[in-house]
C-alpha cells in the first residue's frame, strides 16, 4: 500500500472524529486518512451510500462498531471498491443491542478495572456525545434496529480482513467479534488488552501500530 492509498475512517455511535484523531494524525505517512460522515442518515444502507459517494474510486476502510456495520455494508453495496477492511467492536449480529444514549454511553466508558482510566475516556466521550447531539444518536439507532440481518454483507467480505476487540468490551464481547472474524475467510483476529468498545481512542498507540501494520503488509499479531 502506498502513502496516497486512502483509509476511511467510521467512528462508533454517538462519537466523532475525534475518536479517530491520533490515527488520522499517525497514519498519514501510510495511508491517506479521512472521516466517513455517518450523522445524516436513519439505515444503515443510506449510510453507506453516503460515505461511497464522497469516497474515492478504492480504499482501505476501518470502522468501529456502527462504523464497522457500515463498513459491511460498504462492502456489500460496492465490493470491488473496498481493498482491505478493519472492523473493531463489530458483531455478526445487531442483536441485544443497547436502547438508549445512556446505556450506550455507560458501556462504552465503563468496562475498565482500572478506576483511574475512566475519566481519561468518559471526559471525551462526553463531549463527543453532546457535540453529536441526541437528534443523531436516535438516527444512528435507528439504523442499528431497522437493519438485523448482516448476513448478506459479512459474506460479501472477500477482501483482506483484520477484526480486533476489546478485552472488556461490554457492548462487543471477545466472543461476539471471534464469531465474526470466523466468518469472514482468512480474517485476522485480534484482542486488545484492558480496553473496552472505544479503542482506537482507549489504546491510540496499539490501535495505531495494529493498523500501520495491517495497511503495509497483513502481518498483524495476537490471533
Amino acid at each position: 500500500m502506498t502513502p496516497s492509498m486512502p483509509l476511511v475512517l467510521l467512528p462508533a455511535m454517538g462519537c466523532d472524529g475525534q475518536l479517530w484523531a491520533r490515527q488520522i494524525v499517525d497514519l498519514g505517512d501510510v495511508a491517506h486518512p479521512e472521516l466517513g460522515d455517518l450523522t445524516v442518515d436513519d439505515t444503515l444502507a443510506r449510510m453507506a451510500a453516503r460515505v461511497l459517494a464522497h469516497a474515492p474510486p478504492r480504499f482501505a476502510v476501518a470502522g468501529v462498531s456502527l462504523g464497522g456495520y457500515v463498513a459491511l455494508e460498504m462492502v456489500r453495496q460496492a465490493p470491488e471498491r473496498i481493498a482491505r477492511i478493519t472492523l473493531f467492536g463489530t458483531r455478526a449480529t445487531l442483536a441485544m443491542r443497547p436502547r438508549t444514549m445512556g446505556e450506550q454511553g455507560l458501556l462504552a466508558t465503563a468496562p475498565h478495572a482500572d478506576p483511574a482510566l475512566t475519566p481519561i475516556v468518559s471526559g471525551p466521550v462526553q463531549a463527543m456525545a453532546e457535540r453529536v447531539g441526541p437528534e443523531v444518536f436516535e438516527r444512528q439507532q435507528h439504523a442499528l434496529l431497522a437493519r438485523p440481518d448482516l448476513d448478506a454483507a459479512i459474506e460479501a467480505v472477500r477482501v483482506p480482513a483484520l477484526v480486533a476487540v476489546g478485552d472488556r468490551d461490554r457492548i462487543c464481547l471477545p466472543e461476539d467479534a471471534q464469531a465474526l472474524a470466523d466468518r469472514i475467510p482468512g480474517a485476522r483476529f485480534h484482542i486488545l488488552r484492558n480496553c473496552g468498545h472505544l479503542a482506537p481512542m482507549e489504546r491510540g498507540g496499539e490501535v495505531t501500530m495494529l493498523l500501520r501494520a495491517w495497511l503495509q503488509d497483513g502481518a498483524v499479531r495476537g490471533r
